[in-house]
């Protein structure tokens, strides 16, 4: 059933006349005619009877009326929620409580009629996929080169994130007012649940080569809480968190955030999207997040890293 056809028949069932009709929708009686015998075809009755008053609409054309009218209003709502600022942005964070997830959060704050959908896809290639494929408007990933982007998706690398040690209260750092990446050769520093073949893998397999230390990434990933819990009560222990990650440790313990310098670890955040994308909000969010925050100097991050 074609929707011009029935906005048609109700522009005729408003005016009671073809050619009424047709001025209003702006087109030939012809036009008009042609739309109404197709849909009458269709229905398999006759909607309307032409009288000396005009076009009056059957029995079946009655019937037909309010259900025409609903098809409209839901045609009309179906266009505005794909229209250019009709829908909400969908756009991937990573991880609800990470760096990309606070700068969405921040942008909302300065956009409060933004209206934001989160995704969290499991690694950047999917998310870069999803971009491409326009299931999702953005993504704010570690990215590779642009030149192995997809065709027509665009990256800007907009946060710069230093990456720190987390250690509990008894570990020999503990107290330190900071520690140089190639200090943690000598302690156990450990990241269960790494991926191997995502991006942050990628990054901390860098990092750990780049500066002598090994990472341990065996054993179960139970989750946050745990690892936190592991953490704060091994002296010999310690991991590696994003600055901008958000910590909730269970009661009593005592856990404590040791930055890296000379250099400090960056972990860059990029935002990518397709650059034939109008939806509004998106160009408002690529401007609030650029120019990208300047990293600490030094600074360092793998080679890869666009």
């Amino acid at each position: 059933m074609q929707i011009d056809a029935v906005r048609t028949f109700a522009a005729i069932a408003d005016a009671s006349s073809f050619q009424d009709a047709a001025d209003d929708l702006e087109i030939s009686q012809q036009a008009v005619s042609k739309r109404v015998a197709g849909l009458e075809r269709d229905l398999g009755v006759r909607l309307f009877a032409r009288t000396a008053r005009g076009a009056q609409l059957t029995a079946d054309g009655l019937a037909f009326l309010p259900h025409a009218r609903a098809l409209l209003r839901a045609a009309e709502r179906a266009e505005a929620a794909v229209r250019p600022g009709g829908r909400a942005l969908r756009i991937d964070v990573v991880g609800r409580k990470l760096a990309p997830a606070e700068l969405v959060r921040g942008f909302h704050a300065a956009y409060p009629d933004a209206r934001i959908d989160v995704a969290t896809p499991p690694d950047a290639a999917a998310a870069v996929a999803a971009v491409a494929a326009g299931t999702l408007d953005a993504a704010l990933r570690a990215v590779t080169a642009p030149a192995r982007l997809p065709d027509g998706v665009a990256s800007a690398r907009v946060h710069d994130e230093p990456v720190q040690l987390l250690v509990g209260a008894s570990h020999p750092l503990a107290t330190a007012p900071a520690a140089r990446p190639a200090d943690l050769a000598a302690h156990r520093v450990w990241l269960p649940g790494i991926v191997p073949g995502t991006e942050w893998a990628a990054y901390y397999d860098d990092l750990a080569a780049a500066f002598g230390f090994t990472i341990e990434t065996a054993g179960a990933d139970f989750g946050a809480e745990p690892l936190l819990e592991t953490v704060a009560r091994d002296p010999a222990l310690a991991t590696l968190i994003g600055e901008g990650t958000q910590l909730f440790p269970p009661p009593g313990l005592d856990l404590r955030r040791v930055p890296l310098r000379d250099p400090t670890p960056v972990y860059p955040h990029s935002l990518v999207w397709r650059e034939d994308n109008p939806h509004p909000t998106l160009a408002a969010l690529r401007a609030y997040l650029t120019p990208r925050t300047p990293s600490p100097v030094p600074s360092w991050t793998p080679a890869w890293t666009h």
